[in-house]
């Protein structure tokens, strides 16, 4: 594992600044330069950071008046990840929303019948999981898995396990936080995973992207309060 950039150290020095300030949605971060001068950065990396937190949706910047505070990470995050982590862990997200929507997209146009039923049983041993009080991680890490071998191309397999460790993460936080919640955001996510499931049935492969990203970034956005 690569050693972290000193944006890493940034971007989590800002999430610290973010719990530790409480600071709520819609609060101003300090200035680049003033988090320059604490962090004994230059304003470059400070910059780098900031703009890795807005493509993650924690912060957003407004031209003219600095960078603010758009969503804040669940605090049950922190028992699945670091803020160290998290500049490597979320920017995963960024990988996956090209790697697993093209996946889900040839899925749709090559999958056999076979292949198709053994993605309709992970559809069905996920929804199993998460409906139970058992984990659900490794159910939903199999049905991502089996869409991948469908695409006929041994890389998207290869490239997905690459991205393990950090989904696994990912995804014991995610499950963790929506059953937090109310059971509703449960069943969003399973009418998430059926639509990709359904579009890849129907052989439908820019309906199986569309709803692939959107999966993605939907269960972004459930890591946040």
């Amino acid at each position: 594992m690569s050693a972290p950039r000193l944006s890493d150290h940034a971007y989590a020095a800002i999430v610290d600044i973010i719990n530790a300030d409480d600071l709520e949605v819609g609060a101003r971060l300090p200035s680049e330069a003033r988090l320059a001068e604490m962090f004994g950065m230059s304003r470059a990396i400070v910059r780098e950071a900031l703009m890795r937190l807005a493509s993650d949706g924690i912060t957003e910047a407004r031209r003219g008046a600095g960078s603010f505070v758009k969503s804040r990470p669940s605090e049950r995050l922190s028992a699945f990840m670091s803020a160290a982590e998290l500049p490597t862990t979320l920017g995963s997200y960024e990988v996956r929303f090209v790697l697993e929507a093209e996946a889900a997209r040839l899925a749709a146009t090559r999958r056999t019948p076979q292949e198709m039923a053994h993605i309709e049983e992970g559809m069905e041993l996920l929804r199993e999981a998460l409906l139970s009080s058992e984990p659900a991680h490794a159910e939903d890490m199999e049905l991502h898995r089996r869409i991948a071998e469908a695409t006929g191309n041994p890389a998207f397999r290869l490239a997905l396990e690459a991205l393990h460790p950090d989904i696994d993460k990912i995804m014991r936080a995610g499950v963790d936080i929506s059953r937090s919640r109310p059971p509703q955001v449960i069943a969003t996510m399973l009418r998430e995973h059926d639509v990709i499931v359904d579009a890849i049935r129907a052989q439908d492969p820019e309906g199986a992207a569309l709803a692939m990203r959107w999966h993605l970034w939907e269960g972004r956005r459930r890591l946040m309060p």
